[in-house]
């Protein structure tokens, strides 16, 4: 099948998929069209979201373009390596559900600026409000509509780039007016048709790559041609190089460092995202404990299956290309996701199309909804119109909608930013990752130090920003490309690198020391620090089961696959 076709079949799948979420949605704002001018009903879903919108809200909110198209590519390119970035993933919404999300709901937090208010001072949290808007905005939001853009445009036949992007913005757009329940109770469909199409393109890449081996199409056989053709694919810890070693394995250690990357930075990037972003922990902030913290733990198992759909497809990609069965891959690595799906029959392309269709709306609709959170409740109510009446902020609040999607649109039409210059993936692990250790850092003391101050956090989030960008572009040059501290590769390009995680372990280190040595010369007790107790952080029975079986599955997976 010529990967540039959708068939009529395949156009009547995507409509189907279309009319079921539109009217579903629809149907949702009419139930709560009472509360329309209810702010807290319109930013927070009325507090009354149940556990499993939760969790599939924020699986939506996170699977978008870059896992699809990008982690399929790293897949392709590094193998099972890269599944770190889902199963550390699926720990970490333990430790947000054990540990952050019960001082967050004690201390009634709706918006991470809410959270540094409180804690900090209004001025880090006016600071880091406006930074991150200005991140949402121009990385994510641009970043996932461009890919997404250019994804389906690809598969579309290559002439709708502009379309298909002003499509992708209008309907989440639509989405997003209605609200967070509208955007959480949608999601739960849009997960629901990523997770079968992401499913169904696995299993398809399976049976081809076992037919092209002589074994029928079989999915259990084509697994098993997988590990036999591809064995360094299926290798959690990237050895380290040496001086014989190629460019190539010197590239896949820079992306993950062997065991490295499980002492430094995944974790750092991990629980920023999680545990520190205003589009995630939305999903959970207007809901009691218990709810918030199953809906969580829900997240964290699918997160396990989510390899399976966004990195199994490029490692069949590679073993086809390399036996020469998948001759060309257009777009280097980021071309396998696409390069498998010209595989898929008639009608299940559609639904392959419909599923990464779903994740990069669901995606673009949480996100713009917490730009609006965050400008209405942070910025707008605080400082420009005191005395907004509730139906005032949820006004000011879908002008927001239309400003953040207008910007976005604006600067991915001719890809202002240059996000295709660098790749996706790389861009926004790049620039987000820049401020995480800073930002991380931030929140891990202000919450469970209470000897932290808003001194030491200003320091903080500067500090991690300056040193992150000293130890991803500089350090090699300042200090040399071996030391005490790390040992840098030579990147292909005439220079050295340190791998980005350990960049990021690096950064957060130092900024932890940081803001230790400015808080110290404060109060022993913070008059803002907040009154913790053991009671906040107990849990029901079935929930620790539930916590153990998911640590025993991660176990396994990395006894497998070490």
């Amino acid at each position: 099948m010529n990967q540039n076709s959708l068939e009529l079949t395949d156009y009547i799948v995507f409509i189907i998929y279309f009319s079921v979420v539109s009217i579903y949605g629809y149907t949702i704002y009419r139930k709560r069209e009472k509360n329309e001018n209810d702010a807290k009903a319109y930013f927070l879903a009325e507090g009354k979201l149940t556990w499993w919108a939760i969790g599939a809200s924020l699986i939506a909110s996170n699977i978008s373009a870059e896992q699809f198209i990008g982690m399929s590519g790293e897949g392709f390119f590094l193998g099972i390596a890269v599944a770190a970035y889902e199963w550390i993933a699926a720990i970490t919404l333990l430790i947000v559900a054990i540990w952050f999300i019960p001082v967050y709901l004690k201390n009634k937090i709706y918006t991470m600026p809410q959270f540094l208010t409180t804690r900090y001072n209004e001025s880090t949290a006016l600071i880091m409000a406006v930074f991150w808007l200005f991140l949402y905005v121009f990385v994510n939001l641009t970043s996932i509509l461009y890919l997404g853009a250019v994804a389906i445009n690809g598969l579309a036949g290559g002439q709708y780039l502009h379309v298909i992007m002003i499509g992708l913005a209008f309907f989440a757009l639509v989405i997003s007016l209605g609200g967070m329940k509208v955007v959480a109770y949608t999601d739960v469909i849009q997960v629901a048709v990523l997770l079968i199409g992401g499913l169904v393109t696995s299993y398809i890449a399976l049976t081809t790559v076992s037919h092209y081996f002589g074994f029928g199409h079989d999915a259990i056989a084509g697994f098993q041609v997988l590990m036999e053709q591809a064995p360094e694919h299926f290798k959690m810890i990237m050895p380290e190089p040496t001086a014989a070693s190629t460019q190539e394995e010197i590239n896949k250690y820079l992306t993950i460092p062997g065991l490295m990357a499980y002492l430094a930075g995944i974790w750092i990037i991990n629980l920023n995202y999680w545990g520190c972003n205003q589009y995630i922990t939305q999903r959970a902030l207007g809901a009691d404990l218990d709810t918030a913290r199953s809906g969580i733990l829900f997240a964290g198992f699918i997160k396990l299956f989510m390899p399976l759909i966004v990195i199994l497809p490029g490692i069949a990609a590679y073993v086809l290309h390399e036996s020469g069965h998948l001759p060309q891959l257009v777009g280097g690595k980021d071309g396998a996701y696409s390069a498998i799906l010209t595989f898929l029959p008639t009608g299940l392309k559609g639904l392959s199309v419909a599923a990464l269709t779903a994740a990069i709306v669901a995606s673009l609709a949480g996100k713009v909804n917490s730009i609006s959170t965050i400008y209405t409740l942070d910025i707008h109510k605080k400082y420009i119109q005191k005395d907004a009446t509730d139906t005032k902020q949820v006004n000011v609040g879908k002008y927001a909608v239309f400003a953040a999607m207008f910007l976005a649109v604006l600067f991915t039409w001719n890809d202002t930013l240059g996000i295709g210059g660098v790749g996706g993936f790389t861009y926004i692990q790049k620039y987000t990752g820049f401020i995480s250790p800073g930002v991380f850092a931030m929140f891990i003391l202000g919450m469970f130090w209470k000897r932290t101050t808003g001194a030491a956090a200003v320091v903080g989030v500067l500090a991690g920003f300056a040193l992150s960008v000293v130890f991803n572009e500089l350090a090699p040059a300042w200090f040399g490309n071996d030391t005490w501290l790390y040992t840098a590769y030579a990147n292909g390009k005439g220079g050295y690198e340190i791998p980005f995680l350990i960049c990021m372990g690096l950064s957060f280190i130092f900024t932890m020391l940081l803001m230790i040595v400015v808080s110290l010369a404060g109060p022993k007790v913070n008059e803002k620090a907040f009154d913790l107790d053991k009671t906040m952080f107990k849990m029901k029975p079935q929930t620790t089961i539930l916590i153990v079986a998911l640590v025993l599955t991660i176990f396994a997976l990395y006894v497998k696959f070490w």
